[in-house]
């Protein structure tokens, strides 16, 4: 669980209050919770910033005949049913937070499995992961809705390698909004604290696997480091000593992967790693990915990927690293193939040590469209180093689009040490300061960028996002904010709204074909960022 964090200023009064004190947003441990009758659990909450002095919270429940809840967020499962647990601010009531409780009568299966795995692990079974599980060649595991994979933090032998998810053959996690499949640690575990801990090794589909449709599923506390016995080790994917396992991991550039309204979220590297194979990566949420680098997504030579509508929030490098590293056209790693489209990316690049990336970093060859993407108040804008040499090892594919952006600054400000050297305290700073990985005679010719820092004419008008001030380092997501625009937004205007060849999906007419349903990717929207009016 995400504990409390909060500190009290007893000597403050309300007239002392500042930007800096008064609370911005609650965010509770869990955002759904399944109870039997007559079983409790605790709900957590954060408060930003942690140097509040408006720490006052309500807890109430939408229905006590469901459950209840205590002054202290210890939730009690009354009768079958569904119920909302909210957290209210006493001193703001607009700010809260709410956990979605479902109750039943009988208490969830349970299985404990480690080795091969295959099959189908039943609706809302918890299942405890107590050593490395591969899904073999030739064979799939299908994870239905509410199931909860919960993975040991113990590792593997006397070295506690990390427990990593091998999947040889196919796997397919198909949750739903109201109950997902969350792939997780102990509950105990879920703490601000283990955000960065890397407590398992995350999925990898390997050279065999063919197909992979993770939906509605939440993975979250991976990275765990790789060993000499991590099994991405010995099937020679990563580098013992040097490499820390993303959340997704696809090597197949044969394989179809769909990853759809789903959360990644709290891993030390990697959000999504393709090394190979044709996606779909859509409406999903990417919170908290990298902790001393790393992107929300990654991709590489060998890859076919369209990537729209997702919500991208604290990479510690870039939302997007897109490049052709590693192609091989003779092996079959050809070029890098991205449309990338309607994505909002929040608070890139700010907690990455020096100036490698900040929003959406091209390189090495990849042919991309990078178009009508929202970039709020992230470090730096598109960069494309060695524009004009396209290679391999060099720079981007010289018929690459990357046009039609939405750079929107506030005025929250870095106090880095390396931010205030380098001049780039701001957003707006990143995006306007002359930078040898940008190069605005190429790039981003029509896009639209913030003139100040806090420009009132691009504020993009959120429904529920403090974007003026929201910390530039913060990395929790909020379940109350929302990135929704209000009518008259400048952001539904001004985007790209032709039908040029190559800026549109790679996907959308035939799709792709995962698990006998054919998904197709959705055509871009004329305005800027994941989400329009609501």
């Amino acid at each position: 669980m995400l504990a409390m964090v909060a500190t009290v200023f007893t000597a403050c009064s309300d007239d002392d209050e500042t930007a800096s004190t008064a609370l911005q947003s609650i965010t509770l441990s869990q955002s759904t919770l399944a109870l039997t009758t007559g079983a409790t659990s605790t709900l957590t909450y954060t408060l930003t910033p942690t140097s509040t002095i408006q720490t006052g919270v309500a807890w109430t429940s939408s229905n006590t005949a469901v459950a209840t809840v205590s002054s202290a967020g210890v939730v009690t499962a009354v009768a079958e049913g569904t119920a909302n647990i909210t957290v209210t601010s006493t001193a703001n009531s607009s700010i809260s937070a709410t956990c979605t409780v479902t109750v039943s009568a009988d208490a969830p299966a349970t299985i404990t499995v480690s080795g091969d795995v295959s099959g189908t692990w039943a609706a809302n079974t918890i299942v405890y992961v107590n050593g490395h599980i591969t899904v073999p060649e030739d064979s799939s595991l299908t994870i239905e809705e509410g199931v909860q994979v919960i993975f040991s933090d113990a590792g593997v032998g006397t070295s506690h390698t990390p427990i990593e998810f091998i999947v040889d053959g196919s796997l397919y996690s198909k949750g739903t909004a109201d109950n997902p499949v969350r792939m997780t640690v102990a509950e105990e575990l879920r703490t601000s604290s283990n955000i960065f801990a890397g407590l398992w090794g995350g999925i990898i589909a390997t050279e065999s696997c063919p197909e992979m449709l993770i939906d509605n599923t939440i993975i979250e506390y991976t990275g765990g480091a790789v060993n000499t016995d991590s099994p991405s080790a010995t099937k020679g994917i990563y580098t013992p000593g040097d490499d820390f396992d993303p959340q997704i991991t696809t090597n197949n550039v044969n394989g179809l992967y769909v990853v759809t309204n789903s959360t990644l979220r709290y891993g030390v590297s990697d959000a999504i790693y393709m090394m190979g194979g044709k996606a779909i990566i859509e409406g999903n949420t990417f919170e908290a990915n990298g902790e001393t680098g790393g992107e929300a997504i990654n991709v590489k030579a060998g890859c076919k990927v369209d990537a729209a509508f997702n919500l991208i929030y604290s990479p510690n490098t870039n939302g997007f690293k897109l490049s052709s590293s590693g192609q091989n056209d003779d092996a079959g790693r050809t070029q890098a193939l991205i449309r990338a489209y309607n994505n909002t990316i929040v608070n890139a690049g700010w907690r990455r040590d020096g100036v490698k990336g900040g929003s959406i970093y091209v390189e090495k060859n990849a042919l991309v469209s990078v178009f009508n993407n929202l970039i709020v108040n992230c470090k730096f804008k598109a960069m494309t180093p060695n524009w004009g040499n396209p290679g391999a090892k060099a720079g981007a594919a010289l018929e690459c689009v990357i046009d039609y952006n939405y750079y929107t600054a506030g005025t929250a400000e870095s106090t880095l040490a390396q931010d205030i050297a380098d001049g780039t305290i701001n957003s707006y700073l990143g995006y306007t300061l002359e930078n040898e990985d940008i190069y605005p005679e190429a790039i981003d010719l029509h896009s639209i960028v913030s003139a100040s820092a806090g420009d009132e004419n691009t504020n993009p008008g959120f429904v529920n996002f403090a974007y003026l001030t929201n910390p530039l380092t913060d990395y929790v997501l909020n379940d109350a904010w929302d990135f929704h625009v209000t009518a008259g937004s400048p952001v539904l205007s001004g985007a790209y709204e032709g039908t040029d060849s190559n800026m549109q999906p790679y996907f959308a007419t035939d799709g792709l074909t995962v698990n006998g349903t054919t998904y197709k990717s959705t055509a871009p929207a004329a305005r800027f960022g994941a989400f329009g009016t609501k």
